[in-house]
């Protein structure tokens, strides 16, 4: 049974696939279908941070599944304002529901939550740190829209404070992935995160021209340049609008090349690319509803 998800890397590749399994035979459901597989269950979403396609994702796989959900609703109108600290407020929520999801700007905020909580907590995304919900829909992604064991993919943007990129990067590590890492040198992905790539045995490559390895890769993952986590609004400005895919750069790719992104997008792929058999981001987005129906039914049910 799957307690927690916190971090990626609690999970083996093993428990990665049945997640991916169940998310297969889910995916029917999603599709505007209905279950009670978890009737008379409530999941609790607790989101410090704005949110769109995670929490209504939740939501909905919560609704897809016969459950309910009570929101935690705005940080000001909550006792968070009054100054109740994170393990307060998780001791108090566990008693109302059966699991809670939790975004939170600090990282290891989730990994403290799980301390504190009678029921399972998943990782909704805790600052600069991990992502793994998103990362299973990524691999779900992969797995169905291209092929997982062996594939070559590019990471491309924020590397130093994507999670998306840090959770998926260990993820791929487990199916003997090639990874190129693309970046400006203040954003490259942190060495702790690289030494454990190369440890585990994964190859990986590191350029800042995304020319360089575009039109050997099978997957296209671009991150956006996220202003907020930067420090210094001028460091910021130094790397904003370093990449940009638009159709002309796609020109020499692989004729089955699949562009993703985590979105929300700041201008790193152009709108023309939308209806370019490449792209799968929006699928992508959809595919985060049935992955999330399986996390919660093998948690809660």
């Amino acid at each position: 049974m799957i307690r927690h998800v916190i971090n990626i890397t609690d999970l083996s590749r093993d428990e990665i696939d049945r997640i991916l399994d169940r998310a297969a035979e889910l995916e029917p459901i999603a599709h505007r279908g209905s279950s009670n597989i978890l009737s008379g269950r409530i999941l609790a979403t607790l989101f410090y941070e704005p949110s769109t396609r995670t929490r209504l994702s939740f939501d909905a796989a919560m609704k897809r599944l016969g459950g309910d959900v009570i929101d935690f609703g705005p940080i000001e109108s909550s006792s968070i304002a009054k100054g109740e600290n994170l393990a307060d407020t998780i001791s108090v929520i566990s008693g109302y529901a059966d699991a809670i999801v939790l975004r939170h700007p600090k990282e290891g905020a989730a990994r403290m939550a799980s301390e504190f909580s009678s029921v399972p907590v998943i990782n909704a995304g805790d600052g600069a740190g991990q992502h793994p919900t998103q990362t299973l829909l990524d691999l779900y992604t992969i797995r169905k829209e291209s092929h997982l064991s062996n594939v070559k993919i590019a990471l491309v943007g924020d590397l130093r404070y994507g999670r998306t990129v840090h959770s998926l990067a260990h993820a791929l590590s487990l199916y003997n992935a090639r990874i190129y890492l693309v970046s400006p040198d203040q954003l490259q992905m942190p060495d702790s995160i690289k030494g454990d790539l190369i440890n585990s045995g994964t190859r990986i490559t590191e350029t800042t021209d995304i020319d360089d390895i575009i039109d050997v890769v099978d997957v296209l993952y671009l991150t956006r340049i996220q202003k907020e986590r930067f420090p210094d609004p001028g460091e910021y400005q130094m790397v904003a609008g370093s990449y940009r895919i638009t159709n002309e750069t796609l020109r020499n790719v692989k004729d089955d090349l699949i562009i993703m992104h985590p979105l929300p997008r700041a201008g790193e792929i152009d709108c023309e690319v939308d209806a370019s058999k490449h792209a799968i981001y929006f699928k992508q987005s959809f595919y985060g509803v049935p992955v999330r129906m399986a996390i919660l039914s093998m948690v809660m049910e």
